[in-house]
């Protein structure tokens, strides 16, 4: 890399807003990160009793170490189960992490686990319901395992979907401690992803049958790792190195390989390095300021990610004392390059976005152009070009050397000024129906502005039977309503993708307008979704009707109903009493009454 050129105005301009937006609860925030630092290793002011308790189930010569008081103690969240491919490979990671903690002089507990849940089981289920919310009672889990007070630095074991933005708001409330974030890696490449979506199309058509679609189903999700595509997941693994909180170059290693566990030792001995014990002490809360979310959000436009983390980095911010909002996403989109064609943007997996240059090649191009923040403090030292290193073992060492200057595969990842389109993958939407984000990356542009007929809908099954009884006809908005976080947790629709894409398919303007979320895989149907006010706290979609003109244009950026009168109409007052009970959703209704909108982070925990 030539070294980074003049910063982007509006970069600096919406870095600037976001701190002049956050003042009031960032300085407090960084005030008590600050009490909490100077009170010093909390460990030491334990009484004997809480100490031995604290120690009782090490081995005796880790028990020796922390009595001395001169060891640094890793507290491990680990977010292990073997119901996620991605999660699997932790398993092992425990042991790897005391071993190194302890060639380093230091030591390791996992302090506590966090809930896992699997979106691709659940997607179209009850337990989708719980999807969301379960970001916020990861965050708390992790709070609970973090308030014995007996760590110097933590290590977090996550990757899907709501794992890892529970884990950053978990990290951000412990924001003195220092924080490294470790992945497992991709599961190799399996089926290709458009094949498997051309047999979901089949199926969804009867044109096969549920043996073949079990069969792609499974050729795609075989082994252990992160699914491959372009979804929630990765794009949490990508964002962890664009915020400095990976060590470079590590996201998309596979599991169960030595340069796996050769970064997971180096993860280890790293975060004893940056706590007040060693010599580089590098509080979470150093990391995570109004530079690293802006290059998060600029890595979230170029790589064409999941619509997801429009709602969790405004939590994640949040529990950091920033204050995000969509207009942000939308302005750094602007100016923002698509870089990465990777499925559903593309028919490429994120296997082969690394082999092409990866996170490395992408970071490098962006600092060159202006468009990321150099200077953030990030878990590797200062400055992010770090981050354009690539990780590599050399006669059994693990060194970073420098990554390659070019994209070693056009049609998946291109420089930042040849991009496949100028502007970044996201783009925010308002208008009479309120204010929603469509994911653009992966819409045809002919396909941007979709003007008909609503048909309305109060959950996903009803829009289902209406396909299969042949229903759509002609050129249609498919609301779908009652979905947002206040209604029942704001659950992924990703299972009307396929119906959708065979109505589009077929020549019809297909569009989806919703209070609710798409997967972090859906994209190639114009899809509003996220619109917020929600429709039961008052959102105008509970005015709509069917046969009602709405207009859908993601390049004017605007979202309205154009019938004279309809937003004059009352509500519509559903019957929501089958979301309070079964697949565990009775335990939540305290979440669904606090939740915030979905443009506020869509969280209990912050109002």
């Amino acid at each position: 890399m030539k070294g980074c050129q003049v910063l982007n105005s509006t970069l600096v301009r919406v870095t600037d807003r976001i701190a002049a937006r956050s003042a009031a609860l960032r300085r407090p925030y960084l005030e008590r990160m600050a009490r909490a630092r100077a009170a010093g290793t909390v460990r030491a002011h334990l009484s004997c009793g809480n100490q031995a308790h604290a120690y009782a189930a090490m081995p005796a010569d880790d028990k020796a170490a922390l009595v001395k008081g001169s060891a640094g103690n890793l507290g491990i969240i680990t977010a292990y189960n073997d119901m996620l491919s991605a999660h699997q490979p932790y398993e092992s990671y425990p042991d790897l992490i005391r071993a190194a903690a302890r060639a380093a002089g230091g030591t390791a507990q996992v302090a506590g686990g966090v809930p896992a849940m699997c979106d691709g089981v659940t997607q179209g289920q009850a337990g989708m319901e719980l999807s969301l919310f379960s970001r916020d009672a990861i965050a708390m889990a992790a709070g609970i395992a973090l308030s014995h007070n007996t760590f110097d630095a933590t290590v977090y074991l996550g990757v899907c979907d709501k794992i890892v933005p529970g884990l950053v708001i978990a990290a951000a409330a412990f924001g003195h401690l220092p924080a490294i974030f470790v992945p497992a890696g991709p599961m190799a490449s399996g089926i290709a992803n458009d094949e498997k979506s051309k047999v979901r199309q089949l199926f969804a058509t009867g044109q096969c049958g549920r043996d073949r679609l079990m069969e792609a189903e499974m050729a795609a999700y075989h082994g252990p790792g992160t699914c491959t595509f372009y979804g929630t997941a990765n794009t949490n693994q990508m964002l962890m190195e664009f915020m400095g909180l990976h060590l470079p170059g590590s996201s998309f290693v596979n599991p169960h390989t030595p340069l796996r566990d050769a970064l997971t030792v180096e993860a280890a001995r790293r975060a004893l390095a940056i706590s007040a014990l060693g010599n580089e002490y590098t509080p979470v809360c150093d990391v995570l300021d109004e530079r690293a979310f802006v290059n998060g959000i600029v890595g979230l436009n170029a790589t064409g990610g999941s619509t997801n983390l429009l709602i969790h980095m405004i939590a994640m911010a949040r529990a950091a004392g920033i204050v995000l909002d969509w207009q942000d996403f939308a302005d750094l989109s602007d100016v923002t390059p698509l870089m990465a064609r990777v499925y559903p943007n593309g028919l490429a997996d994120v296997n082969h976005f690394h082999a092409a240059g990866g996170l490395g090649f992408m970071i490098g191009e962006l600092l060159e152009a202006g468009l990321l923040h150099p200077d953030t403090r990030t878990v590797a030292g200062e400055g992010l070009a770090r981050y354009t290193r690539e990780p590599k073992l050399i006669h059994g060492a693990l060194v970073w050397s420098e990554g390659t200057s070019r994209s070693l595969n056009p049609k998946v990842l291109r420089p930042a000024g040849e991009p496949f389109q100028p502007t970044g993958g996201l783009k925010r939407l308002q208008g009479n129906l309120g204010t929603g984000v469509m994911k653009v990356s992966a819409v045809s542009p002919e396909r941007h502005l979709v003007e008909a007929p609503v048909r309305v809908f109060a959950d996903q099954e009803a829009v289902k039977q209406a396909f299969r009884a042949g229903e759509f006809t002609g050129d249609t908005v498919v609301v779908v309503r009652f979905q947002g976080p206040k209604a029942n947790g704001m659950p992924e629709l990703h299972s009307l993708t396929p119906m959708l894409s065979v109505l589009q398919d077929k020549g019809l303007k297909v569009a989806l307008v919703t209070d609710g979320r798409m997967s972090g895989a859906s994209g190639k149907v114009p899809a509003a979704i996220h619109v917020s006010p929600e429709a039961l706290d008052g959102g105008p979609l509970a005015r709509l009707r069917d046969g009602d003109l709405v207009r859908v244009d993601a390049v004017a950026g605007t979202i309205d109903v154009l019938t004279p009168g309809a937003l004059e109409r009352a509500d519509v007052q559903p019957d929501l009493a089958d979301n309070e009970f079964g697949a565990g959703r009775e335990l939540f209704g305290l979440f669904r009454r606090q939740v915030s909108a979905a443009e506020s982070g869509a969280s209990p925990l912050f109002g």
